[in-house]
Parts: structure tokens; C-alpha cells; sequence
């Protein structure tokens, strides 16, 4: 039986707008096991950020449990929440999220340099991590000298420099044009099958969310039945 690394449990999210409230997330369940491809899918407005925040540990529930590797996320504390979510979850973001006045080199290390990792090692990791996103010719040059592709390439290296068992992607393509995105989805592809690597991907596009194995469909904050 393979081993639930994220679990939703009757999970609510409600935002206070004034004196009205929002239900985000209504009774969310979600089970994603070590190993998956999984597309958390939906239109604006459907609940999918605030299911990927969720998911990413990065937001507690108003209701419902969450639990990241067996431990309830709301029972323990923001630093030993960081540190875990560091070292389990890696994420690639839409916007990229790269220091301007970092290079890709120092990009990538950062992570490392967060968890202590001696310079010289976080230096030699990140150099290795550049080589399999195929941009070690381009790792002394500043994003704004990458192209979006290349940019993106940089944000996936960054996200597996703690080696993370899950790699949590927010419309990874949703900022690239049609042949650097399916660069990227082939690398997100690449570190499923071969790397083994837990993929949570969270997309508008069902086009994109057919690479995927599994698909979670939100709308009006509620899990579509039967997808």
C-alpha cells in the first residue's frame, strides 16, 4: 500500500469579506499517496489557489485537518512547520519568484543556504541541479538576462534543491509561450517517472492537466464527483 504523504480530512476554508463570508473550500477530502502525478483542476474562482495553499502547507484550515505526513499541520509550530514544508515540498511557481540581483547559481542555493547547508556543498548541488534542467551554460547570468523558459528551468532546479519528496507546480506554463512550456512539462514529466517525485500540479488548462494520472476537479469550492 503506498503511503499518504498529503491528506485533506473534511477540509473548509472561509474567508471573512465585511460581514459577508466566503466559502472557498467546502468539505474538501483529498488523499494524494507517495509517487503521484495529480492536477488539481478548475476554473477562476473554483477554489484551486486556496486548495493549492492548503495542499502546500502554506495556509491552516478554518475547518478539517491536514495532515503532511501524518502530522496534523495545525498542531505544530510555524517554525517546525517551515522547516518540514522546506524540506518535503518544493514549489514552482507561475510567476517564477527568482531574485532579480541573484544569479540562477545563487537562486538555486538559496533553499540550501536556508537549511544550513555548508556553502561549498549548496554550491556543488545547485551546479548539479543547473546540468539536469540543461542550463549549466547559463547559471552566472541573472533572470533578467533568461529567457521564460530558461527562467522557469531555474524555479524547477531551485524547487528540487532540497531533494523534496513532492513538487507542488502553480500553473507552471501559465507565463511561457507553447515550446518552452512543453520543455517544462516534459522535465515535471522526466521527475515523476524517473525521479519518482510526487507531482501537484494545479491548472485552468485540461489540456495540460491530461499529463497528470490522477485529476481533482474544484468548482464553487467542492470536489466534481466522479472525476
Amino acid at each position: 500500500m503506498k503511503q499518504t504523504v498529503i491528506q485533506l480530512t473534511d477540509v473548509w476554508k472561509v474567508y471573512s469579506m465585511g460581514e459577508v463570508e466566503v466559502n472557498a473550500l467546502q468539505g474538501v477530502d483529498v488523499h494524494i499517496t507517495k509517487g503521484e502525478f495529480v492536477a488539481i483542476v478548475g476554473s477562476s474562482g473554483s477554489g484551486k489557489s486556496t486548495m493549492m495553499n492548503l495542499v502546500g502547507c502554506l495556509d491552516l484550515p478554518t475547518r478539517g485537518v491536514i495532515f503532511l505526513d501524518g502530522k496534523d499541520i495545525a498542531k505544530l509550530s510555524e517554525s517546525t512547520l517551515a522547516q518540514i514544508r522546506g524540506q518535503k515540498i518544493g514549489f514552482i511557481f507561475q510567476q517564477f519568484n527568482l531574485i532579480p540581483n541573484l544569479t540562477a547559481l545563487e537562486n538555486v542555493m538559496l533553499p540550501l543556504e536556508f537549511q544550513d547547508t555548508p556553502a561549498g556543498e549548496a554550491r556543488k548541488k545547485a551546479i548539479a541541479l543547473l546540468e539536469i534542467v540543461g542550463l549549466s551554460d547559463r547559471m552566472h547570468h541573472l533572470p533578467s538576462q533568461l529567457s521564460g523558459g530558461q527562467q522557469q528551468r531555474v524555479a524547477i532546479a531551485r524547487a528540487l534543491s532540497n531533494d523534496p519528496e513532492v513538487i507542488l507546480a502553480d500553473e507552471p506554463t501559465g507565463n511561457l509561450d507553447t515550446s518552452s512550456g512543453t520543455e517544462v512539462m516534459a522535465l515535471l514529466e522526466r521527475l515523476w517517472k524517473r525521479e519518482g517525485k510526487t507531482i501537484i500540479m494545479v491548472t485552468h488548462d485540461m489540456n495540460l492537466a491530461e499529463h497528470a494520472e490522477r485529476r481533482i476537479r474544484l468548482k464553487d469550492g467542492k470536489i466534481v464527483k466522479g472525476e
